[in-house]
């Protein structure tokens, strides 16, 4: 019986099941920047002092130096630092390879510009935002931070941290208009996808991060 109310009806049945998986990507990160959304900053007077600053890595170049988006990031981060609203800086990258290292890359480049090295924690485990979001909490001690991170990619960064425990607001850098349109368009095209991931890990599965160690804290 099932069978013969199914095969008249399929067409409809299968645009259903189409528009449902199309459509809820775009609900759910539209859900995310909703309720991040006054949390987002792009001007760093908005910042209020906190005593950390979380900076995500973005790739370095092959000569070793930041990318420019990473460039960016920590740049706006001494920026931050200078101007005293922050303390500290922990910067979270991937050191998966001996010859690939995101958060030495990151330090010499503040240190370069006038951050002492004391103030910078390095954290050479974080091989994606869930991963350096749950090791600041858990490794560093981390319970408010200020994120750091191009626009598009904070909302789903206050989101993760926010559901793991973390009190933060966000920095955004600039995105659209400082890098190329195609480099922009896949990097919020990947956002999307990306956003999901976090979701489905902070609501559903936990996972532990890749490493987890003894509790380290941010002198």
């Amino acid at each position: 019986m099932l069978r013969k109310w199914f095969l008249p009806h399929w067409r409809l049945i299968f645009g259903l099941l189409v528009f449902s998986a199309t459509i809820s990507p775009v609900v759910l990160n539209f859900y995310v920047n909703a309720v991040t959304k006054s949390r987002c900053h792009t001007n760093l007077v908005q910042i209020p002092d906190q005593r950390v600053a979380i900076v995500f890595g973005a790739g370095v170049l092959v000569d070793g130096t930041p990318s420019p988006m990473l460039a960016d990031r920590v740049i706006a981060a001494v920026e931050l630092y200078k101007l005293g609203r922050v303390k500290k800086l922990l910067m979270t990258g991937d050191n998966s390879r001996q010859d690939y290292n995101e958060v030495q890359a990151m330090q010499s480049y503040a240190v370069e510009r006038g951050v002492a090295a004391q103030d910078i924690t390095l954290d050479y485990a974080g091989f994606s935002t869930y991963e350096s979001c749950y090791r600041a909490r858990d490794i560093f001690g981390v319970q408010q931070a200020v994120l750091i991170t191009q626009r598009f990619h904070l909302p789903r960064a206050i989101y993760t941290c926010s559901q793991l425990g973390i009190k933060v607001i966000g920095l955004g850098t600039s995105d659209w208009g400082s890098y190329s349109f195609e480099t922009v368009m896949y990097y919020t095209l990947r956002e999307k996808l990306s956003t999901l991931k976090a979701l489905w890990e902070v609501h559903i599965t936990r996972p532990l991060p890749t490493f987890l160690g003894p509790f380290e804290g941010i002198k």
